[in-house]
């Protein structure tokens, strides 16, 4: 459980929600870290910016993603 509460999704900007909305599509809910980059909007496009540059300059399989993506969820002791 985080130490700061996640933002209230009726306070955020439409392009804010329209990511979460995205996300809530993919992967059944907002993903949390998203909900708390959310409190800054500035901080949250920077982050969106950092993870769609990764994906542009691609180096991994997309078939590898969800490998990888457990992998580091099972180091860092996260139930994935």
């Amino acid at each position: 459980m985080s130490r700061i509460p996640e933002v209230s999704e009726e306070s955020l900007s439409p392009r804010v929600r329209a990511v979460l909305d995205a996300q809530r599509t993919t992967y059944g809910a907002p993903l949390s870290n998203h909900l708390l980059y959310a409190h800054n909007e500035d901080v949250f496009r920077g982050v969106r910016a950092m993870w769609s540059a990764l994906d542009k300059a691609g180096g991994i399989e997309p078939s590898m993603t969800a490998v990888i993506n457990r992998r580091v969820a099972t180091k860092i002791g996260c139930v994935f």
